[in-house]
């Protein structure tokens, strides 16, 4: 049910008047009756009429019409709004995962890739009007979503995310990460294109250099964030794995190319970030998605239904209904 509104509520402040009209109409009407002093009524006894009885009517139609009247000057209406927005700024955005054996290490809980998984989710939430490609790469790299607006498609993309040694080998390309990316965006129409590249490691699979991926970002105007994921000293990495799938763990040292990762960063005018705990994580994806601002314009439509008339017609109806009584039924009434 759509909600009532009043253009001119200030017309309430006139239902004020109608307690003086009551004791205007009692006192009228007591002025009305006069006195007469006899010996005896015995002559005069009649049984009152029906009409004599229901006349103060008359009255309280007119109050009502006064009312009714009052409500229709305050003009109710109801209000229907429909709401059109436009992307005017829209933004491109490739996120580009390390999924190495690496990620799989327990310095975030319950690991990086889950923790990660969960970050990416709400990142995606967080940009409706934004269009979102997934690249994961290990030595290796390929496409999981294209870039796309259909925000289900890509965090199921997400949700799928796992480590598999049978589909990517294992290694850190992060080279070849970078220029999946960019391969995804260079085409793009975008005002802005931006891509997130996480890593945990160092570079040390893949055909292409990071540096001359790096390049091509800059050339085709695609800014990076860069993420180094993992805490700093000595973390639990999976080392082997068992007969029955589960891996074997050990404490290792916690290396991550950061110079290079700043230099990606600085040479295509994005920020190095580091991630050392699931909090900071959440809080940099945060940092990226306040630093890109996609510009909406919205317009308002709004279609006012105007229930003034309704009360406007109860009222004239009200003082019809009393001039013809007065002027047929109690005509002979003073």
């Amino acid at each position: 049910m759509k909600e009532v509104t009043f253009l001119n509520p200030g017309f309430f402040w006139l239902f004020a008047l109608l307690p003086l009209a009551i004791g205007w109409y009692i006192w009228k009407r007591k002025k009305q009756t006069a006195s007469l002093t006899i010996s005896s009524v015995n002559g005069f006894k009649a049984t009152p009429s029906l009409l004599g009885k229901l006349k103060p009517v008359l009255f309280a139609f007119r109050l009502l019409a006064l009312g009714f009247i009052i409500v229709a000057l305050a003009r109710p209406r109801s209000v229907d709004v429909d709401s059109k927005t436009r992307t005017t700024q829209g933004i491109d955005i490739v996120m580009a995962v390390d999924v190495s054996g690496s990620m799989l290490a327990k310095d975030l809980k319950p690991n990086r890739l889950e923790a990660l998984k969960n970050v990416a989710e709400d990142f995606v939430d967080n940009r409706p009007n934004d269009r979102i490609g997934l690249v994961v790469y290990a030595a290796e790299s390929y496409t999981k979503a294209p870039v796309t607006s259909d925000k289900e498609l890509v965090k199921q993309a997400i949700k799928s995310i796992k480590y598999d040694a049978g589909v990517l080998q294992d290694g850190t390309g992060i080279g070849v990460g970078l220029a999946t990316a960019i391969n995804r965006l260079k085409e793009s129409k975008a005002k802005s294109r931006i891509i997130i590249l996480l890593t945990d490691g160092v570079n040390n699979s893949g055909f292409i250099d990071p540096r001359m991926a790096a390049d091509m970002a800059k050339e085709y105007g695609i800014k990076v964030y860069t993420i180094g994921l993992g805490t700093n000293g000595k973390a639990l990495f999976p080392y082997s794995i068992n007969p029955d799938g589960s891996f074997n763990y050990q404490m290792m040292p916690v290396e991550i190319d950061e110079n290079l990762m700043k230099e990606i960063a600085k040479k295509t005018d994005g920020t190095y970030f580091r991630a050392t705990s699931n909090s900071k994580l959440k809080s940099i994806y945060d940092q990226i998605n306040k630093l890109e601002k996609t510009e909406i314009e919205e317009q308002k439509f709004y279609n006012y239904d105007e229930k003034f008339r309704p009360w406007v017609w109860a009222a004239l109806g009200l003082l019809l209904a009393e001039a013809v009584a007065r002027k047929t039924l109690y005509r002979s009434f003073i």
